[in-house]
């Protein structure tokens, strides 16, 4: 029987679940399979069980009880995971940690990373060299050599028409793409998104290149701090070089078989050979804010994905307050060190909410498997040690931005 929601004996017992498996297990649950061939058709025995024990295991994860709606029953995706964004509560998952490729849902990272960087108000001239290395076959938005854009527009580029060009000028401004991605490396290990792991920027299929649901749910859930990616990923179209482009989140756009979903605000979807059609999307709903993550559905229908991540939402939004969680979103690691550090200090005094909007510095060498693990492990300790603030802490959203017409 489920502990009583929201206690501080359930969250320092998922706590407790999770690290003692990243102890024993790390090796398995950290390990990113290539991604050089279509992923397994099903998940491994062993995935990582960060956020709760639960979250680990392959197949749907729900606690049903009286009042509590049933999980739509044709659900195709190989992994999904629904959260509130703000109490990082996992309503239901389905397969929540199982390493796949991310497509451009990765995007989400990206701008994560690098948004803090440069002034929206910047111009760079873009040099062929910027273009340079971009997969065969990758979305673009135009940009053309010799032409001055503004970063706002690269923005606008990367999220409306999720333009791998955009990235990859974004990159060149930021040292080239092997430090870009070694950016993001770092950022997703400070916000505990240890499923992923970055090749390229764009999310194109590379080897090795994976997330899961649950990753890039976190790394969604840290973009929506930053007023910039609110902006970027709720704007539904905007003027480009002299031409309207439109945001192909169908769910923000609508299309013939998919209207807007009510309270929609973002975040970033993706569709290549290897990943299928991925999304991330965040909706709110009075005070309820809800992120749904889906990747890779196997009905072969047009908009699939959107499909089935309306309807986890519309699961969410009846389920929510009456659903025992069946995990939590973890905090960035950054956060557990504000709320351990001395009162009055620079970290203390920093909102957790802000954790990594800062620029971040390269990875040094050697940061995962089982160092990253026994990082986690203790990073846990702390917590548990400190009591359970940090585990049922809310993160609270600043106000979502919901559809905007154009910037």
């Amino acid at each position: 029987m489920p502990a009583p929601k929201n206690t501080a004996r359930r969250s320092l017992l998922i706590s407790a679940a999770t690290l003692l498996s990243l102890a024993v297990t790390a090796p398995a649950a950290l390990a990113t399979p290539a991604a050089d061939k279509a992923p397994a058709a099903t998940p491994p025995a062993h995935m990582s069980t960060l956020g709760g024990a639960r979250l680990g295991r392959p197949g749907t994860q729900v606690n049903l009880a009286p009042g509590v709606p049933v999980l739509p029953k044709d659900l195709t995706a190989r992994s999904w995971i629904v959260s509130d964004a703000q109490s990082g509560e996992v309503l239901a998952s389905h397969n929540a940690h199982w390493a796949l490729p991310p497509a451009s849902t990765m995007k989400m990272l990206f701008a994560d990373t690098l948004l803090p960087r440069f002034p929206r108000t910047t111009e760079h001239k873009v040099a062929a060299k910027d273009l340079a290395g971009m997969g065969e076959g990758s979305s673009v938005v135009g940009i053309k050599p010799g032409k001055t854009y503004s970063v706002r527009d690269l923005w606008l580029g990367v999220f409306l028409r999720s333009g791998n060009d955009a990235v990859h000028v974004l990159s060149a401004m930021n040292g080239g793409v092997a430090q870009t991605v070694q950016d993001m490396q770092h950022h997703a290990d400070e916000l505990q998104a240890l499923d992923t792991h970055v090749v390229s920027p764009d999310g194109y299929d590379e080897p090795r290149q994976v997330s899961s649901a649950y990753d890039l749910t976190l790394i969604a859930r840290s973009g929506l701090q930053k007023k910039d990616f609110r902006d970027y990923c709720s704007t539904v179209s905007a003027d480009f070089g002299g031409q309207q482009i439109r945001n192909t989140n169908r769910l923000l756009s609508g299309d013939t078989d998919v209207p807007v979903y009510q309270g929609i605000a973002g975040v970033k979807n993706g569709n290549t050979t290897h990943a299928g059609a991925t999304f991330t999307g965040v909706a709110q709903r009075g005070k309820q804010v809800l992120l749904v993550t889906v990747m890779n559905p196997q009905k072969q229908e047009h908009n699939e994905v959107y499909k089935e991540t309306a309807k986890l939402f519309d699961w969410g939004f009846q389920a929510a307050g009456k659903v025992e969680p069946v995990g939590e979103l973890v905090p960035p690691r950054g956060a557990a060190q504000a709320s351990t550090a001395p009162s009055g200090s620079p970290t203390a005094s920093a909102p957790a909410g802000q954790a990594g909007s800062k620029p971040v510095a390269a990875a040094a060498t050697g940061s995962r498997g089982i160092g990253t693990a026994l990082a986690v492990a203790g990073g846990l300790l702390v917590l548990l040690a400190g009591g359970v603030f940090l585990v049922n802490r809310r993160w609270p959203l600043p106000d979502l931005m919901r559809r905007r017409p154009r910037p």
